[in-house]
């Protein structure tokens, strides 16, 4: 019985010097490859649904040209109106202005294009009138348009009825009547008027735009101040002013004003 009880601690203190690893199978540590979780995902969703899924984001190879075109097409529209969203918010003055500007040129263009019509003769396009009209789209009219809607958005900050006609008011007395002059006094001076000039131009033409004015922009301002937030107000009012301004470059375009009777020189 010594024995026995000697030969099994010499069993167990060779058994502490020598452990028998070989023989303990580890645990199998969980899988989490990538080819798992493909397979996962496999049997959660089967694959013509998984496919089915792609292909409404990405459109094949094999897709109707007309989906195709329509869909990029969508896509382009909605990045330019993000783009000129964000650069109204980060370039407000240089963005509308060269909006102003764009207007301008395309309304000038217009209007000598049914000049052309109306009368038919020999003239040419007169791009410098254009020009003219581009820069004070550009360096005029543009940068007071963001000012006066701002102005008018810290004055009147609610977007109520009675705001929105206390802003009509002030636009039909102040700002309007003063950049009218200013359009007509800048487009004359480039055209080599000079004062006494220009002072008949405005006596002559200053008056019926402003009545046809009256009858034009205030249902104009009354959506852009009622319905548009403050930062897209000049791009709805320069939408506005196309017409309008086909019809001030034609008055623009007159010739000169009699400094003596206030009628056309010949």
């Amino acid at each position: 019985m010594i024995a026995g009880l000697r030969r099994n601690a010499g069993i167990s203190r060779l058994l502490q010097s020598h452990p028998i690893t070989h023989l303990v199978r580890p645990a199998r540590a969980p899988v989490t490859t990538t080819s798992a979780l493909r397979s996962r995902a496999y049997f959660r969703f089967p694959d013509f649904l998984r496919k089915t899924r792609e292909y409404d984001l990405f459109p094949s190879s094999f897709s109707y040209p007309f989906s195709s075109t329509s869909s990029s097409s969508s896509v382009s529209k909605t990045g330019f109106v993000s783009w000129y969203l964000g650069m109204v918010k980060s370039r407000p003055v240089l963005t509308k202005s060269i909006t102003s500007a764009l207007i301008y040129t395309a309304a000038d263009l217009t209007s000598q294009v049914i000049k052309t019509i109306a009368l038919p003769s020999t003239e040419t396009f007169d791009f410098l009138r254009t020009l003219r009209m581009a820069g004070y789209g550009m360096l005029i009219l543009g940068p007071s348009l963001h000012f006066w809607f701002n102005f008018m958005a810290k004055l009147f900050p609610k977007q109520d009825l009675f705001s929105t006609l206390k802003k009509m008011a002030m636009g039909q007395a102040l700002y309007g009547p003063a950049m009218t002059v200013v359009f007509f006094s800048v487009n004359a001076c480039l055209q080599g008027e000079n004062i006494t000039e220009i002072v008949a131009r405005l006596k002559r033409d200053l008056l019926p735009t402003m009545l046809n004015g009256v009858m034009y922009w205030p249902a104009c301002d009354f959506i852009t101040f009622r319905f548009t937030p403050v930062h897209l107000q000049p791009l709805v009012s320069n939408s506005f002013s196309y017409l309008w301004t086909i019809y001030m470059t034609y008055m623009a375009s007159l010739e000169k004003a009699s400094t003596t009777t206030g009628r056309l020189t010949q």
